[in-house]
């Protein structure tokens, strides 16, 4: 085997978790990836996993050299799709991280469309509340809401979601009305913990802008799980319109302080920076552009 097969048996034991799961990616037996990680660190002179019964973990130095090897095996990917460029239709898989709200409501409703235009192509998506690192995790494409953090990504913009306030009607009927947002204050607003700037409401008005740091007895990493306990009657949300459209054309819940405004999120797309961006990106990218809708 040559030192290729070593790297790619590495990094995807890595990014897989386990010998049998990067097996099952690699299409070989788990002995098999064991023997090439093993063989990897004989030539190397130098432990990458620590390995136990129950799972793996990167060395120090095991760290330093997935990075690298996934921007070597990064590249490999991009060479081979600048070559199937060269055919009629993009073909491969495409990996993709967005949130589960987005996922649920904006994202996976268009998959069928693009499947349908672009058959060879396969989409392998994956749902984190949280920012990861797309190099490593070998992420093509990433769809983030709110304000990018890592510069190293190349961005694109996607749109601007409206934020609103809403409760249920059962809710509102037990414990009253907002009609300011310090009065949210005396009310269980639910959070999210994936981001602690999702706590801060900014409001504005013509009088300015006001800043309420909510509070209540439920928070969540998941923004469906949020949604889902509002809509019972759980308390006070603040999320895009997007995600509450459904539930406010049902009467599910009611939107709140009309007269003030909430800030807007921005949607963004972020892809690791390459020289050439490979057509299975570039045809998801002008996909969603064309057919996404914010809701506004």
């Amino acid at each position: 085997m040559n030192r290729l097969s070593e790297m790619q048996a590495f990094a995807e034991t890595v990014r897989c978790g386990g010998f049998s799961a990067a097996a099952r990616e690699l299409s070989l037996s788990p002995s098999a990836v064991s023997k090439l990680v093993t063989r990897l660190e004989e030539r190397l002179g130098v432990r990458l996993l620590n390995r136990t019964t129950r799972r793996i973990s990167l060395t120090e130095a095991g760290t330093g050299f997935y990075g690298r090897c996934c921007a070597i095996l990064s590249e490999l990917d991009e060479a081979e799709s600048e070559m199937l460029d060269l055919g009629e239709l993009p073909r491969g898989v495409l990996r993709v991280n967005c949130s589960p709200g987005f996922a649920t409501l904006q994202l996976i409703p268009l998959l069928n469309g693009f499947h349908a235009e672009y058959p060879d192509l396969q989409v392998e998506l994956t749902l984190t509340g949280k920012t990861i690192d797309l190099i490593a995790e070998g992420v093509d494409l990433a769809i983030r809401l709110g304000a990018l953090q890592d510069s190293s990504l190349v961005s694109k913009p996607l749109g601007q979601c409206q934020r609103l306030v809403c409760a249920a009607p059962d809710y509102l009927a037990q414990h009253g009305v907002p009609t300011t947002p310090q009065q949210l204050l005396q009310h269980n607003c639910l959070r999210l913990t994936s981001r602690e700037s999702m706590n801060v409401w900014k409001f504005f008005s013509g009088e300015g802008e006001e800043v309420v740091r909510v509070r209540g007895n439920f928070s969540t990493d998941n923004v469906n799980a949020l949604y889902d306990y509002a809509v019972a009657g759980g308390g006070v949300i603040r999320l895009s319109r997007f995600m509450l459209q459904r539930a406010m054309t049902r009467g599910q819940l009611l939107p709140l302080l009309s007269g003030y405004t909430s800030e807007q999120q921005s949607v963004n797309l972020v892809y690791p920076h390459r020289r050439f961006l490979p057509r299975k990106v570039r045809v998801f990218i002008d996909y969603l552009e064309a057919n996404i809708s914010m809701g506004q």
